[in-house]
């Protein structure tokens, strides 16, 4: 008798959690109101370089994913003055769990890490301000000891993502191509490049799949990631504006309807 209220209770109550995020999304993917989005910036290496790079950071800072974003979306019909609002929290003390490893983690690995990683943040959502429709914790280490740094990772169940940036002003460009893509994730957008070799995967990865010659293409499809000059190289793009949304990604996201 126990049991099976217990078992009941839980099934209503992961029931909630599904309509509640299913609303969630169907809401912010409807570009009837504006999406606001909150950044907490979190010091992953404890460096005091990191820690005064992070306080040198203010919303004016991350702008223009603002305005990319506004600009790409007058390019599909959207009408919405301002699809996007992005707001800069206090910087976070704790770290977030990391994500499993890639390129293809395990399933089950994937499933409990997403739980985890949506209860985390709910435990550290305390930004001023309403409650944001997406959460972005940006990740920000000092180069001069990661030159490199993990793969950052989007969950549409959740419209929260984990990016992993640079702590360093010369970054600053790439660091919004990077926050932006992740951003795009929690819509439902999906990566548009080869996992094994990260090269933007044609046609729906390029941003010009239609230019003649192919090659070099001038910008990157953002869910693409990169700028194809040849069929084999390809470049990280500096800034936003050397990026675009793509015909699939504009789809995924609600911008525009399956044909």
């Amino acid at each position: 008798m126990w049991r099976t209220l217990r078992i009941a209770l839980l099934l209503i109550a992961l029931a909630t959690v599904a309509l509640t995020h299913w609303r969630a999304q169907s809401r912010a993917t409807a570009w009837e109101h504006t999406l606001h989005v909150t950044l907490y910036p979190i010091n992953a290496d404890g460096r005091p370089a990191t820690a005064r790079y992070i306080d040198s950071l203010s919303a004016d800072d991350f702008a223009p994913i603002a305005d990319w974003f506004e600009a790409q979306a007058k390019t599909y019909g959207v009408t919405l003055l301002r699809p996007l609002r992005v707001q800069l929290a206090p910087p976070l003390d704790a770290r977030p769990p990391a994500p499993p490893p890639q390129p293809q983690p395990g399933m089950l690995a994937a499933i409990v890490w997403s739980l985890h990683m949506r209860y985390w943040a709910w435990r550290h959502d305390d930004a001023p301000g309403p409650h944001p429709d997406i959460r972005l914790f940006v990740q920000y280490h000092d180069p001069a000891v990661s030159p490199a740094v993990q793969h950052s990772v989007g969950l549409e169940k959740g419209l929260l993502g984990l990016a992993n940036v640079f702590a360093t002003r010369h970054e600053h460009g790439s660091n919004l191509v990077v926050i932006a893509h992740e951003m795009l994730h929690t819509l439902g957008a999906t990566d548009k490049y080869h996992p094994a070799t990260l090269q933007p995967r044609f046609p729906d990865g390029y941003a010009e799949p239609d230019r003649s010659p192919r090659y070099p293409q001038m910008q990157a499809e953002i869910m693409g990631g990169r700028i194809p000059r040849s069929a084999t190289q390809a470049d990280i793009p500096a800034h936003l504006r050397h990026t675009r949304v793509g015909a699939l990604t504009a789809r995924e996201i609600g911008w525009t309807q399956p044909r």
